[in-house]
């Protein structure tokens, strides 16, 4: 009767563990897609749709470009960025506002380097009745990013571009026709064999973010005070999950397989115990070198995110402390004698903790994962 309960009790553990990690795996695929983000503007006929509705009346448009060659994150909120910004200036249009030799027709308003330190004039091209001046730049931006996600997290890179002249009521439109394509999901104006790290490209995009300040900069009939579109080349990119996954989340995986062989060799059998070497302070000193194993990857896994809030793997740490606590409780209670209050525990020789322990681990995963 217990061989036939003992071995009915694994069919459902296995049935559950099975089904459990299809669906945590099912969810991490999810996880690790983004969807198309809504502000793209992938035409000229998009930009023009979008002024029309929010900023129909611009003095001038200026066509502008950019194309990116290295990027790098400095630290939590800083970016590294250099490549290449074009602007076209058509005669008899833009003749007073084009800049002239050594200046700049752009601001990068969230660069923390000095004040075109980092710009200079690349080249100026007369053609087909306008000139087109290109810059290279290398600058450090700063931004805020969302971390959260970690090791599923995706980034978007933004270079915000201001006008030189931006006290006149001047709008910065995408040279869209300067790239091959330009769709929703193409990727377009980064270098092709960028080196990112631990990130990799996903899509690029340009979009208009409407700015409201509350100063009109002691300039009077200021026209960017509210909901000004502002021009931004976004680059979105994902982290590489296969190197986080080895780093992090295989060495949580041997944690739970080790503590489950510690829970394994919870037993009132003789024979059992003496061919495993278990013992009430075997399997409890087992949990607490396996707890400081966690900590100190916890420790470092955290050091990584200072100043961030809590992320969506850390709290897998967060369920081994209580598994490290729980198999700690369950084999000193089932050292004790048996009691009608420690039935679960006691029953066929600590079986239901012991079948309960990996689907109660990956319906954890999964609920961590739902949540998030």
């Amino acid at each position: 009767m217990a061989n036939s309960t003992h071995h009915k009790t694994d069919n459902n553990t296995q049935t559950w563990g099975v089904l459990g990690s299809y669906v945590l795996f099912s969810l991490w695929a999810e996880k690790n897609q983004r969807e198309t983000d809504p502000t793209q503007l992938p035409t000229q006929a998009s930009v023009q749709a979008y002024l029309d509705a929010n900023w129909p009346e611009p003095d001038l448009t200026i066509k502008t470009g950019i194309f990116i060659q290295s990027l790098r994150f400095v630290g939590a909120s800083d970016v590294h960025l250099s490549g290449y910004i074009w602007q076209h200036y058509e005669d008899g249009v833009h003749d007073e506002i084009k800049p002239g030799r050594g200046e700049i027709g752009f601001i990068l308003p969230e660069s923390i380097d000095a004040a075109g330190g980092g710009v200079r004039e690349a080249y100026r091209i007369r053609q087909s009745g306008s000139e087109v001046i290109g810059w290279y730049f290398e600058q450090t931006v700063r931004q805020t990013f969302d971390y959260l996600d970690y090791p599923f997290d995706h980034k978007t890179v933004w270079v915000r571009l201001w006008p030189k002249n931006f006290s006149e009521n001047i709008v910065l439109v995408p040279d869209l026709g300067s790239y091959e394509k330009t769709g929703p999901k193409d990727v377009f104006g980064i270098e092709e064999l960028i080196v990112l790290g631990t990130w990799q490209r996903e899509n690029t995009f340009y979009d208009f973010k409407p700015a409201d300040y509350d100063t009109n900069f002691e300039i009077e009939a200021y026209a960017g005070q509210e909901h000004f579109p502002e021009l931004h080349y976004n680059v979105v990119v994902k982290r590489k999950f296969k190197n986080a996954f080895i780093v992090n989340m295989i060495p949580l995986f041997v944690v739970m397989a080790l503590l489950f062989g510690a829970v394994m060799m919870v037993t009132r059998s003789p024979e059992r115990a003496q061919r495993h070497g278990a013992s009430t302070s075997n399997v409890i000193g087992t949990c607490s070198v396996l707890f400081f194993v966690v900590l100190l990857a916890h420790v470092q896994l955290r050091e990584g995110f200072a100043g961030s809030p809590v992320v969506y793997l850390e709290y897998f740490y967060f369920m081994m402390y209580f598994l490290f606590l729980a198999v700690a409780i369950n084999t000193f209670l089932f050292a004790l004698r048996e009691r009608p209050g420690l039935r679960v525990i006691h029953y066929q020789d600590n079986l239901i903790p012991k079948a309960m322990y990996w689907p109660f681990v990956l319906a954890v995963m999964v609920g961590i994962t739902l949540v998030f």
